[in-house]
């Protein structure tokens, strides 16, 4: 699409600078569009800044401390075994803040003139105006032909039974990721993976950690053995668990929290130093005028086509503030294609597959659906399963934990998910996720090459395994 946009005005604009809007951003300036973001915090969003990144970055240290204690195994050998949290936790901030201004760099270089500040929507002649409250003072006031809200979401709370942070004693992620000490104790309410992660890591560093989960099993989307693996897993790593398990109430004490639960028709009380709010995610749609506009929103969701149009003529909404799943790439993949739909041009692959991991330890990832979802939409499912513990390069590295297992079509030998449970399996799901977009069946899997030694023949092993082929079992 030319630059055809007047002075002072613009193609796109887009609110929100999360995975979702700087990507979006930076391929509408490909496009040839001349486009603005409007970002109320850090560029990079929760994501860069609080979330998907900094996460990472403490759960690295949490691995590389837990490994210490298996040093033997390796034939060696440490004198003083220890940590400084407050070490770890910078690295965490700097680590976010290297690509917060990585992102800077990226407007700039695709000439998106960053606005900061909060955004709020009105009736425009066209798409909507977008009103922006300057960080630096006052107002200013953007149009555009297109306006796309990226605007992301947040945990949700529960306040009226006490799940609300309140940056002591009860955190959300946010407050997890840098908190002035380590807490001896920890209750983790919700078993989704960003409970699970933030219990893997403080676990990792020597916090006594139970996890509540009110659903009848743990990581709850998760393919229900997978889910199983993991229970077992994390017990074995010294986690507690309470499933399926209700709270009804979380008291602040003098020393910490105490959380009453309901678990098979009696109640419980666990206290602890902090609790952990992980039951959600809520949507960023209040105060943007969706209200005035008429943009439908569901369940704090605004509810979009298959190309991100609210409804509102020139208005589109991707990422988290649009539904599930709650993904930074479903956001980027979203965003994309959502530009081009705009462009005029036919994006490919709206429908792709969308993969989801967890980096705990051991690791989760997933893609397309599991063996219940598949019998449930009345197919007829073939399945393979590879355990890790037979194979080469999982033994040669000590990392013999968990299985991939394979889910293909009966009738047309089409991959329709994949589910895997080890170490760096979320950097094997890619595998997984590529065929399925390439529509790939068994008879290609199974002739594909894998190489050796490595632990992603066990992907190959789970596709032969699910028509009787397995060669190492």
């Amino acid at each position: 699409m030319p630059n055809e946009a007047k002075e002072g005005s613009f193609d796109l604009i887009i609110v929100g600078s999360g995975p979702g809007g700087y990507v979006t951003a930076i391929r509408a300036s490909q496009l040839g569009m001349k486009v603005a973001i409007v970002e109320r915090e850090l560029l990079g969003g929760i994501c860069l800044n609080w979330g998907c990144i900094p996460t990472k970055a403490l759960l690295k240290s949490g691995e590389v401390y837990e490994q210490l204690d298996h040093l033997a195994d390796y034939g060696l050998s440490v004198e003083k075994r220890g940590f400084d949290f407050e070490a770890v936790i910078k690295r965490s901030r700097k680590v976010a803040a290297q690509l917060n201004s990585g992102v800077a760099f990226l407007m700039k270089k695709h000439k998106v003139e960053v606005v900061e500040g909060t955004a709020k929507l009105e009736k425009g002649q066209g798409a909507p105006s977008v009103v922006v409250a300057l960080k630096a003072g006052g107002s200013r006031t953007l149009t555009a032909k297109h306006v796309i809200l990226a605007t992301g979401a947040r945990a949700r709370t529960i306040p009226a039974i006490g799940l609300e942070p309140d940056g002591e004693r009860v955190w959300t992620y946010r407050e997890a990721l840098a908190p002035k000490a380590s807490p001896k104790t920890l209750i983790v309410i919700g078993s989704g993976a960003i409970g699970i992660e933030f219990a893997s890591f403080y676990r990792a560093l020597g916090s006594d950690v139970t996890v509540i989960e009110a659903l009848p099993r743990i990581l709850p989307v998760e393919d229900e053995e997978v889910s199983k693996a993991a229970h077992k897993a994390f017990e074995k790593r010294g986690l507690k668990f309470r499933v399926p398990a209700n709270v009804k109430k979380l008291t602040k004490t003098k020393s910490g929290v105490a959380v009453e639960i309901e678990a098979g028709g009696k109640t419980e009380t666990l206290e602890a130093d902090v609790a952990i709010v992980a039951v959600g995610i809520v949507g960023n749609v209040e105060d943007l005028g969706l209200e005035a506009l008429g943009v439908k929103v569901e369940k704090t969701h605004i509810v979009v086509d298959r190309h991100g149009a609210t409804g509102v003529p020139g208005l589109y909404a991707i990422g988290d503030v649009a539904g599930p799943p709650w993904l930074a790439h479903k956001a980027s993949h979203e965003g994309v294609h959502c530009v081009e739909h705009i462009a005029g041009l036919k994006p490919a692959n709206i429908e792709s597959p969308i993969p989801g991991c967890t980096y705990s330890t051991p690791q989760i990832a997933s893609v397309g659906l599991t063996e219940a979802q598949a019998k449930e939409q009345g197919r007829e499912p073939k399945v393979g399963r590879f355990p890790f513990r037979v194979n080469g390069k999982a033994i040669a590295s000590g990392e013999t934990e968990g299985f991939v297992k394979t889910v293909f079509d009966g009738k047309t030998g089409a991959l329709i998910g994949a589910h895997m449970i080890g170490a760096e399996v979320t950097e094997m799901i890619q595998g997984f996720m590529l065929a399925m977009t390439l529509e790939a069946t068994e008879a290609e899997l199974q002739a594909a090459v894998f190489p050796h030694p490595t632990m992603s023949e066990a992907m190959h092993e789970a596709s032969l395994d699910a028509y009787g082929m397995v060669l190492h079992i």
